[in-house]
């Protein structure tokens, strides 16, 4: 693709400079980015971005799917639960596909007579409870910092309005220790990270700032635009040619440095940190989030008394070191042929957000 491809976007002009800067910043020298975030991963593929970059720029993507990152023997409480016939599951549409261990799905659950219910909020799920007094209605919760305040304020309204057949089977995780582990990792070979913007709105940069600190790797906490990302790419050659790591919020018309106070309070009222797995990753310490004490009411793990533990990966699925950018889709040997978007072996072509979905539908080489 040429680049004609910048006259499609919104400021072409200084979308060119900022490229000509990066080229002239990279001066031959290599630079292996990770974007942490999936939205961040569609946003550059459906951009044609990618394709414009310049040589030296390799791109890698990071555990920023929620889907993706939710681990196999989480699915499978997810499946167990559902042949629970007084239970009625809630759910986002984008967890229905995702494949147990054993290959099983929610959707194929539902074809076989499950109650699952697909719904766009948590206060949907709510809905349902009230509508159906004498079911267990059970929402899984999944996704990052950026969803969990919403199931949190869910929660307490399930108890201000006197609901008690509403339980949440938590999941939720936290990216910040997840960054950190990719960090510790001596395999991985990343000089930079542009952090997620949405997940960002509500930890603000001090999460990361030890990314500097501690590994002296450069991030940024960046926009979905091409020229958001193309300016987080200048940044990183920028402060990796000058030898200076630092960590930058570049989007500040949505993400304040200090993040949401009143949406990390919600959490902290509601849920206590824990280890967790993340799929092709393993357990990362205090990067999950679980439902206090306070709450243990609305639990779903005490309430059916659901326990986690690790279980084989997928057959062929390389869904884990893509995730941690040990290589990129399409040199997974399923991708493509055993494994496509209409018949997905892993999490990571199920998901709109996932790498190898976002590979396959953009037709990278």
């Amino acid at each position: 693709m040429s680049l004609d491809i910048l006259d499609q976007f919104h400021d072409p002009g200084l979308c060119k400079s900022v490229l000509e800067r990066l080229r002239a910043t990279l001066d031959g020298h290599p630079l292996r980015f990770m974007e942490v975030c999936g939205t961040h991963t569609v946003a550059i593929f459906r951009s044609g971005l990618r394709s414009i970059l310049p040589k030296e720029i390799v791109h890698l993507t990071g555990p920023g799917c929620p889907v993706c990152v939710t681990h196999e023997s989480e699915v499978n409480a997810f499946l167990d639960l559902a042949e629970n016939p007084k239970v009625i599951l809630a759910t986002f549409g984008d967890l229905m596909r995702v494949p147990g261990s054993k290959g099983r799905s929610l959707k194929i659950a539902q074809a076989d007579g499950a109650r699952v219910s697909v719904v766009y909020s948590p206060p949907d799920a709510l809905k349902i409870a009230a509508d159906n007094p004498d079911s267990m209605v059970v929402f899984l919760g999944v996704g990052f910092e950026t969803t969990a305040p919403a199931v949190a304020a869910t929660m307490h309204m399930a108890k201000a309005q006197g609901i008690t057949n509403f339980r949440v089977l938590s999941f939720h995780k936290y990216v910040p220790p997840a960054v950190a582990a990719l960090l510790a990792d001596p395999e991985t070979d990343i000089d930079g990270f542009i952090l997620p913007g949405h997940a960002s709105v509500i930890t603000g940069v001090g999460p990361y700032l030890a990314a500097a600190s501690s590994y002296g790797k450069s991030a940024a906490v960046a926009g979905f635009e091409p020229l958001d990302i193309l300016q987080a790419l200048l940044f990183l050659a920028e402060r990796k040619r000058d030898g200076r790591p630092e960590v930058v919020n570049l989007y500040r018309r949505v993400v304040r440095d200090e993040g949401n106070a009143k949406a990390r309070a919600m959490l902290e009222a509601t849920f206590t940190t824990v280890d967790a797995l993340w799929r092709g990753i393993g357990s990362i310490p205090g990067s999950g989030l679980e439902i206090n004490d306070e709450f243990a009411a609305f639990d779903a793990k005490r309430e059916f008394g659901i326990t986690i533990t690790e279980c084989p990966p997928l057959p062929g699925c390389k869904c884990g070191d893509v995730l941690k950018g040990k290589l990129v889709p399409n040199m997974c040997p399923l991708f493509g042929k055993a494994c496509t978007p209409a018949k997905p072996v892993g999490p990571c072509m199920v998901s709109t957000e996932g790498s190898c979905a976002a590979y396959f539908k953009y037709q990278v080489d």
